[in-house]
């Protein structure tokens, strides 16, 4: 019978975690309770907008139905007055994904989300982070980035940087939304690897991934592995991922579970996937137990 949380290599992780050799990746599941989920925008915009197909759950589909009906930054404009209005985590509630990652020694975090949550749980721990965009299209390509600024600087636990992948609400233009965002942005990024930093690309090949917030059926989660794939393939060192995913049901048998693993691994082929089955609550208060008596011994 397969655990109840999945087969996660904590050891290893929790050793990467100290040297600085662990760069999360943040998704949507890493913000739930506090900003709907993109399942939730889209049935409201769906509604809204009078959306005509089933898929009225597909917020990148639902999207680009209302860029096509009312211009390609409407929907991103929605999204920045929806999001604009939510407060913050509450940060110091020991379960609560930021919190965590921001006590950790990281130089280096990497988000698919548009907010601004994982800097200000930063600075919420006396740290210095930088933020930066990836200039994934042609409207962004000229937005400042603290690696040309600042040709010497070095991302480190005190000062670390920030990557939004996919965009960030102050600028609406850089967010990756529609199904037609989706589909540049691979193309955008195959076609010209400088689009993502050196130093963020470093990341894809030298640490172990950790990906917080993500369901498998997730469109940024195969979105990002396919982004990914390359830098991983001629990575120079063993490289081990860890997943944490969403249950695909509240009621999710073990057969389903043990699937889902062979699909995992018929994906991503030869690449060290583990995966843990919770919630993102229940990852962070397993990783916190676990990093905490880690410290102990160490």
């Amino acid at each position: 019978m397969l655990d109840a949380h999945g087969d996660i290599d904590w050891e290893g992780l929790l050793l990467t975690i100290k040297y600085g050799k662990c760069t999360p990746f943040l998704g949507a599941g890493a913000c739930y309770g506090t900003l709907p989920l993109g399942s939730s925008v889209a049935k409201e915009w769906a509604d809204k907008y009078e959306y005509p197909l089933e898929d009225s759950n597909n917020l990148a589909r639902v999207a680009q139905f209302v860029a096509v009906q009312r211009g390609a930054l409407r929907p991103k404009y929605e999204i920045k007055e929806r999001f604009g209005k939510s407060s913050s985590p509450d940060f110091n509630d020991p379960l609560e994904p930021h919190g965590l990652l921001a006590d950790l020694p990281m130089p280096v975090y990497i988000t698919t989300n548009y907010d601004s949550f994982m800097v200000q749980a930063l600075k919420n721990r006396n740290k210095n982070p930088r933020q930066e965009l990836c200039r994934w299209n042609s409207v962004i390509k000229d937005y400042p980035s603290v690696f040309e600024e600042e040709p010497d600087f070095k991302p480190s636990v005190q000062e670390p940087i920030v990557f939004h992948l996919h965009g960030h609400i102050d600028v609406p233009e850089s967010l990756v939304l529609t199904e037609d965002d989706y589909l540049d942005f691979l193309l955008n990024i195959s076609r010209d690897q400088d689009l993502i930093p050196k130093r963020i690309r470093r990341a894809f090949t030298e640490t172990s991934l950790l990906f917080i917030g993500y369901q498998l059926a997730d469109w940024n989660f195969r979105v990002i592995f396919r982004s990914l794939i390359s830098y991983l393939e001629i990575s120079t060192r063993a490289s081990h991922v860890s997943v944490q995913l969403v249950p695909l049901s509240d009621q999710a048998t073990d057969g389903q579970k043990a699937k889902a693993r062979d699909y995992l691994d018929n994906y991503f082929d030869k690449l060290e996937v583990n995966v843990f089955w919770g919630t993102g609550r229940e990852f962070v208060a397993n990783l916190r137990k676990q990093w905490e008596a880690f410290k102990v011994g160490n």
